[in-house]
């Protein structure tokens, strides 16, 4: 095989509330953290370990609208998309590198009736959710991806 690929699929919880930055041209970016977690069990000591990753989610023009929208911390969230690694220099002129997640796919996993991080993982998508009897304005989309924005190219 050639070809290289660059994907990650991701499902875990919102850290945080979107943090949303604006652009002159009209454009936004909002950036997020996600936990997955690990559970297993140490198999010498029988002792069940727990370990969270951290992930940093960025989110471009109408995905992050949506995002800001309809995401709350603690919301479970299924994230499709690449790994960027970013060089920068801090306030010493230190090199430092970021990773991120450049999100081109989400679907909301978090019934719209329950929200936050003490809700218990009920294993329902949004798109196996009944719809409610609200207006189609307040309806929490279930999923983006890049593919359905209006980009003339």
């Amino acid at each position: 095989m050639s070809g290289t690929l660059n994907k990650v699929m991701l499902i875990g919880h919102t850290g945080d509330e979107i943090k949303m930055n604006y652009f002159e041209g009209g454009g936004c970016i909002g950036r997020f953290p996600l936990a997955t977690n690990e559970t297993y069990t140490n198999r010498t000591t029988g002792e069940k370990i727990s370990n969270t990753e951290w992930h940093n989610i960025v989110v471009r023009n109408k995905a992050a609208e949506i995002c800001e929208k309809y995401l709350k911390k603690g919301d479970k969230i299924y994230v499709e998309g690449r790994i960027k690694t970013r060089k920068w220099q801090d306030d010493q002129g230190n090199d430092r590198y970021s990773t991120e997640i450049q999100c081109t796919d989400f679907t909301f996993l978090t019934p719209k009736n329950e929200s936050g991080p003490s809700q218990g993982d009920q294993g329902q998508s949004a798109q196996t959710m009944t719809k409610s009897s609200s207006s189609p304005e307040q309806e929490v989309p279930h999923s983006f991806s890049e593919d359905e924005d209006d980009l003339p190219f």
